[in-house]
């Protein structure tokens, strides 16, 4: 009795480690990537934890890298060649060398925010995509509220990435709550006319009693009242304090991207 226990503890003992070795194998595979480069040290720690990890888990999802770059720029360069030459010398990519990126440059010295999409980001987030990303960032990055803006900026990026080019992603009709409400909309119609209809219909109306005989129009007469006219006048519009647009090109490496660039 007592061989049987032990054999069988034994074993239970082998298969506890044959279970516990693979799973030290996986979180080893799930390492995280440095996405997020705050030279401008605008992060703290914890803000820079929870924000490299969101960047690694809704990136994962779009298979695209999607990084961060804060800087003083002492030597004032420009921001877009700073983009640019970021892309080229540090060739990030989600699985390969120089792949699909987004990146947000925020250059400190001009008060300049640069966004860039890179192959598969160039195409689910081009020029009018990138703007409106920059125009839902730009009143936290004013206020400095730098967290917030990059936590808009990751999960604005991933939600636009989910629809296919030439789609306006903001449109109320992708809107899940407005689906719901018409859903419930239409709903109500069916059941509404359904019980109408339940009823029974109505068979009486002003031609059962109505002799056709002596029934008729006995005059006619138009009167002029007066003519009113009304004047709007058109608000024209001041423009924002966020500049912008900018555009993408290439780099000096030779890779095509996306951009949108303004003041914050």
């Amino acid at each position: 009795m007592r061989r049987r226990i032990s054999t069988a503890i034994a074993v239970l003992f082998f298969f506890a480690v044959y279970l516990a070795a693979p799973a030290n194998w996986a979180v080893a595979a799930v390492e995280e990537k440095t996405l997020i480069y705050d030279d401008a040290q605008l992060l703290t720690q914890e803000e820079y934890d929870e924000l490299t990890t969101m960047a690694n888990e809704y990136g994962a999802k779009r298979e695209t890298d999607i990084i961060i770059i804060t800087s003083n720029n002492p030597e004032n360069i420009d921001i877009v060649k700073m983009t640019e030459d970021f892309y080229d010398n540090e060739a990030p990519g989600y699985d390969k060398d120089h792949g699909n990126t987004v990146i947000l440059t925020m250059d400190m010295l001009n008060r300049d925010v640069y966004l860039a999409g890179f192959y598969k980001a160039e195409k689910y987030l081009d020029d009018g995509r990138l703007d409106k990303i920059r125009g839902k960032i730009t009143p936290y990055l004013t206020e400095g509220n730098y967290k917030a803006a990059f936590e808009k900026y990751i999960k604005t990026s991933y939600k636009y990435m989910g629809f296919e080019p030439g789609v306006n992603p903001d449109n109320i009709l992708f809107n899940i709550w407005f689906q719901l409400g018409g859903a419930l909309a239409i709903g109500g119609i069916v059941v509404g006319t359904m019980a109408y209809r339940s009823g029974g219909r109505v068979t009486v109306n002003r031609r059962t009693y109505e002799d056709a005989t002596t029934s008729g129009i006995i005059d006619r007469q138009d009167q002029y009242i007066r003519t009113t006219v009304t004047k709007t006048k058109i608000e024209k519009s001041s423009g924002g304090s966020s500049g912008g647009g900018g555009g993408g090109g290439i780099t000096g490496g030779g890779h095509s991207h996306s951009g949108s660039r303004g003041k914050f």
